[in-house]
């Protein structure tokens, strides 16, 4: 081994589950824009947006002017007024507030609320989803790289059976035959490797896209699988319709239509406030001629006002009737959701079940296909057996052992899924 290659190998960090999930959680990039998104219906959802607050508002101004004036009267008189200044100072602070409006803003505060908390549920799911796909990807570097080992040791089976008919055959003991046999399966079994190869190459980049890491970074990945007790697992079972992520959001779906109702509802009678300003103005002007060259004024006004809009063309009718049918299609929606999941969960936890049974029959098959291989291999040292026999017998253990990697990541996969549906995925993770 190279200086170079044994720094890379060196240079490789190790990798834990526990440590992707946090990765992923801090780098992945739809994880960031679902947040961003989140941070948004917050602060629609805070006091600040909510029309329980007064609204305040101030104005001034400064105007200046200077102008000549001529005058002639129909009796023939006539004047003449030259740089004729005066200056105008006005300022203004005025104050509205919403004293009753049929709680139309009670329902709009409400309204954002839930959105806000659907916004979290949502953020939530997406989190769901990308642990689920790093999960995926993650076992699926593990299962590769398991592959790539099992068919390895295979082709140095194949490539130490070749260099013992090269030697038999230089000694007569062997055909030509059993040779070139020999040569195409070691040639078939590199091809195999060589596919391994690139295949895990390509899991790779693509857990580390998930993770949102430089996409050449080589971890050592921890394969060790672990697996839910049967307890556990009924447990999430028989709780997973209150904890569900997705039923939650069609649930919060329901009470913002809701909400929404009611809020053009309240539109349908009057809204009552308060009003208040204060007000200040100077003017002066040079005209002899004027009642008054400067005048001063300021004072306090207050008072209540009524608003009420009777008929607006219809336009409240027809959202009033939109709002119903909203209303209407979310508890359809919300039952439709429920009707999905009901099927996908069981559907997840049978096919749990499944893979555990499979997963059992595979490790003994691989037990099997183990003592089978090495019956063979002692009776091919000692010539009882033919070189296709053996050949058979290899073939046998490597899709024994290939079936038994796969059988083992499936079943966590699945097992996973199943978690994702109970709502368990992420107090799973850490």
């Amino acid at each position: 081994m190279s200086i170079f290659s044994l720094f890379l190998c060196n240079a490789q960090e190790n990798l834990s589950v526990s440590d992707a999930v946090k990765l992923t959680l801090e780098n992945n990039l739809d994880i960031k824009v679902i947040e961003n998104q989140n941070k948004i219906f917050k602060n629609n959802a805070s006091i600040l947006n909510s029309g329980y607050l007064p609204k305040l508002s101030s104005s001034a101004g400064f105007n200046k002017s200077n102008q000549n004036i001529e005058i002639e009267t129909p009796n023939n008189l006539s004047g003449k007024l030259d740089n004729m200044k005066s200056e105008n100072s006005f300022s203004n602070v005025s104050l509205q507030y919403v004293l009753f409006d049929n709680s139309g803003r009670k329902f709009n505060y409400k309204k954002s609320k839930e959105l806000s908390f659907r916004s979290d549920l949502e953020v939530k799911e997406v989190i769901e989803n990308t642990l689920l796909q790093l999960y995926t990807v993650f076992y699926e570097v593990c299962r590769l790289s398991e592959e790539k080992e099992i068919i390895r040791s295979s082709l140095e089976i194949s490539k130490s059976r070749l260099e013992r008919n090269k030697i038999k055959f230089e000694f007569g003991q062997s055909t030509k035959l059993e040779l070139l046999n020999a040569e195409v399966d070691v040639n078939t079994d590199s091809i195999r490797y060589l596919n391994s190869i690139k295949n895990l190459s390509n899991a790779k980049r693509d857990l580390n896209l998930v993770m949102n890491v430089d996409l050449n970074t080589e971890y050592i990945l921890d394969k060790n699988v672990k697996y839910n007790s049967e307890e556990n697992i009924m447990s999430f079972y028989n709780n997973a319709v209150e904890n569900n992520t997705r039923l939650k959001i069609y649930n919060k779906s329901v009470d913002i239509s809701g909400y929404e109702l009611k809020s053009i509802r309240s539109t349908y009678l009057p809204a009552i406030g308060l009003i208040g300003s204060y007000d200040w103005n100077e003017s002066t002007n040079d005209n002899p001629y004027a009642f008054f060259n400067k005048n001063v004024y300021d004072g306090i006004s207050g008072g209540i006002n009524l608003s009420w809009d009777i008929f607006n063309s219809g336009k409240r009718i027809t959202a009033n009737k939109n709002a119903k049918i909203n209303l209407e299609n979310s508890k359809i929606e919300k039952e439709k959701a429920f009707l999905m999941f009901q099927k996908e969960l069981n559907n997840s936890y049978e096919t749990y079940k499944n893979n555990l049974f499979i997963l059992d029959v595979q490790e003994q098959s691989l037990n099997t296909s183990k003592n089978n291989f090495l019956r063979n291999s002692e009776k091919y040292d000692i010539g009882i057996v033919s070189s296709i026999e053996f050949r058979n017998a290899q073939i046998n253990l490597l899709n024994a052992n290939l079936s038994r990697n796969t059988a083992r990541y499936d079943a966590k996969i699945s097992e996973l899924i199943f978690l994702k549906l109970s709502g368990q995925i992420i107090s799973n993770s850490f």
